[in-house]
């Protein structure tokens, strides 16, 4: 998840400070315990219009939904297991890439713009969100979801 994104281009910066001092809600926090609301936000991931990743904690691809493939053009089955590092090109920022970083193992939401590239090369420009998932015990975080929205292709 090198380079510049060339002028104009910045991550959103809606009250960024604020984002900073949010932290993914627990497990217990979003009543995840019942098997219903797991099946509903199964299938709310499945039929949304934005793509949808979930990575698990050491950052392998463990879900994408349809609108991740119509997106980038890859398929579930070439991309499970992988990191999603292979999206990203030429004009992906490091700097936003490090930002991510920083936000995720500090345990906080990441919301950003970047530039990720389709599987025939062509680049888009995206605003995504990225959560940790923790546990409501407190233990390590266990996997990470992505939600992208594309602003332009």
């Amino acid at each position: 998840m090198g380079g510049g994104w060339g002028p104009g281009l910045s991550y959103c910066s809606r009250n960024r400070a604020a984002r900073q001092r949010e932290r993914a809600p627990t497990a217990e926090e979003k009543d995840t315990s019942d098997s219903g609301v797991l099946a509903a936000t199964k299938v709310a991931a499945d039929i949304s219009f934005d793509s949808v990743m979930v990575t698990d904690a050491q950052g392998a691809i463990v879900y994408v939904n349809a609108a991740f493939e119509t997106l980038t053009g890859h398929s579930r089955a070439e991309v499970m297991g992988q990191s999603a590092k292979f999206l990203q090109g030429a004009a992906t920022d490091s700097a936003v890439i490090a930002r991510l970083t920083d936000d995720l193992a500090n345990g906080r939401v990441f919301e950003g713009r970047a530039i990720n590239y389709k599987k025939d090369g062509t680049p888009f420009v995206m605003h995504w969100t990225v959560a940790p998932v923790q546990p409501a015990d407190g233990t390590s975080v266990t996997h990470y979801v992505a939600v992208q929205r594309v602003l332009s292709q």
